[in-house]
This record gives structure tokens, sequence and C-alpha cells, in this order.
């Protein structure tokens, strides 16, 4: 039985199809990252994961249990960190952890063992009497996540919780999410725009207009473009783009800094590269080199879109 089980669920808001068909299974000790531009649909599918929204059609169970008929019984197994966690910020840290423990049903001889062990593991136990409000972002985040694990969840729901924190904080964070997996044989679904943060999943699944249209382990995904992405150098990059973008076999063409990635069809590198090296000099510009580079999931993202747009 898979921890997380969601059989074509849908949830619209008049004509809008926030999520549309969504089906997907996460198993106890994984972490699986639901990826997507603003507005895909990554919120609305964690609140019915969570039973906050009621689908319009689909099955979906936590743990054993239909969300729809045994709310109550799902949400006793979930930890829920939305995107803008409510604390309460005229409380202390541990205060606040100890309110959502008792919402969850804790005495003080459950929440009070854990509650250290979880401020100890999210490094906060140094501030435990230290008002909430007087915390930086980073730190408001790791509240956040020590007050969804004091309960004890076998299922964990991450919504963007590392976004506007700074890089350091964001790896901090991570860094707790592996550990806890690893420890506590924790399912987590994470949601989130960063493609680098897509990587540290063990799979993804990429939704758009509410539909996962791929899904797959990070190594997966990008094999799909293998010998597809070429790196461009050369100079001025504006006619660089140009020339390229006419060029036989590219179907797409990005600036990463002081150089250019293409991606080309199927079997089309030495093609491209050869037209290049003709094309760009003829042109008026200094072509320096180009060659094929592993695809990032930036790249499988945005053919994915592309596929499924036309």
């Amino acid at each position: 039985m898979s921890m997380i089980e969601v059989t074509n669920a849908s949830k619209h808001f008049r004509e809008i199809h926030a999520v549309d068909g969504l089906s997907l299974r996460v198993e106890g000790g994984e972490i699986y990252g639901l990826v997507g531009a603003d507005g895909a649909g990554k919120t609305t599918a964690l609140r019915l994961i969570v039973g906050a929204l009621r689908p319009d059609g689909g099955e979906i169970s936590v743990c054993g249990f239909e969300v729809k008929r045994q709310a109550e019984l799902a949400r006793a197994h979930i930890g829920y960190l939305s995107q803008r966690f409510s604390l309460y910020e005229d409380l202390t840290v541990l205060e606040n952890i100890r309110f959502f423990a008792e919402v969850r049903g804790l005495r003080s001889g459950e929440w009070l063992p854990r509650c250290t062990e979880i401020l100890d593991f999210v490094g906060l136990a140094n501030f435990k009497d230290r008002y909430a409000g007087k915390l930086s972002g980073g730190m408001k985040q790791k509240l956040g996540l020590a007050s969804a694990l004091v309960a004890r969840p076998k299922v964990l729901l991450l919504d963007e919780p590392t976004t506007g924190v700074d890089p350091v904080t964001r790896q901090d964070f991570w860094q707790l999410i592996i550990r806890l997996v690893a420890t506590e044989d924790v399912c987590v679904i994470i949601s989130t725009p960063y493609m680098d943060e897509a990587a540290r999943c063990h799979r993804i699944g990429f939704l758009r207009k509410g539909k996962l249209i791929a899904e797959g382990a990070p190594g997966q995904l990008r094999a799909l473009l293998n010998g597809r992405i070429l790196e461009l150098r050369g100079a001025p990059l504006p006619l660089l783009r140009q020339i390229a973008a006419q060029a036989p076999g590219v179907e797409d063409v990005r600036a990463f800094g002081d150089r250019l990635h293409l991606r080309v069809g199927p079997n089309q590198g030495e093609a491209v590269i050869h037209h290049l090296k003709k094309s760009i000099p003829a042109g008026g510009g200094r072509f320096t080199g180009a060659h094929p580079i592993p695809p990032v999931l930036e790249d499988i993202f945005i053919v994915l879109s592309e596929q499924e747009e036309a």
C-alpha cells in the first residue's frame, strides 16, 4: 500500500481547472517533488490531499484512509506546512509548538519530549524561549516544520517551504528533510518552482495547468534530452542568438550568462555545430565553440510544456 494514492483527482473553480485528472502514488521514505510554475495547481493538489478542499472527482487516500470519507483519520497521519504558515508571533517558539501539539490531541507527557527532540533536530533548541515574531524568515520556516512534525506524521506535505529565504537557509532546510526521511521513514511531497530543489527529490511530477505532464526520477527525465542540448560560445550574443534560431535543426535558443543553450532535434547536434561554424562568421559574428552538454530539468520542463501546448 502506498502512503499517498491520488487517482484521477480534479478540482475546478468555475471555468478554471486547477487540478485536472491528477494521479500519483508516493511511498514511505520517498521525497516526491511537485514542480511547476505559479498557477500550475501545486497548492490546490496539496490541499486536496490534506482534505482542506473537496475534490470534484477522483479518489485520494492517505495511509489507507479515504480523504473524502475518513478525513480526520487521514489527517491524523499528515504534517502540513502551507505557503503562509501562521505563527503566533506573541508566543515563544516552544509555546507555538505546544499549541499545535495540543490541537493534535497530544498530552504533556507526549508533546514535551517530542518538542525537545524536534527543536534540537531543526536547530532551534537555543531559541525555544524567543518570541516567534522575533525570528528570522528562515527560523520561522524551521518552526513551521517543527510544528508539522510534532505529532510524528507519516506523511509530510510542504507547499513551497523555501520561497523567499536565502540560499544558505534553503540548503539547511533540505538537509533537514533528507535527514527526516532517512531517520523516520516519512513520506514527503514538496511543491517547488525551483529546479535545483526538484533535482534533490527521488521522483518529480511536472504540473502544467493542473495536469501531470511527466513523472519520473530526475535522471530519467533528463535522459529524454540526452545529446540534444548544445552550448554555444561567441560574440556578439544577440547576433549569435538570431543566427542560431534560424539554423536548421535548432528548436529553441536561450541565453545562459555569456553563452547560449540550444535545443536541437534528435541526432542533429553535429550538423548544427557544422552549420554554425560557417553561418556565424558569414553573418559577422565570432564563433568560439559549441559542444553538447548534459540537459538540466529546466530544459525538460520547457520542452514538455511546448509539447503539451501543441
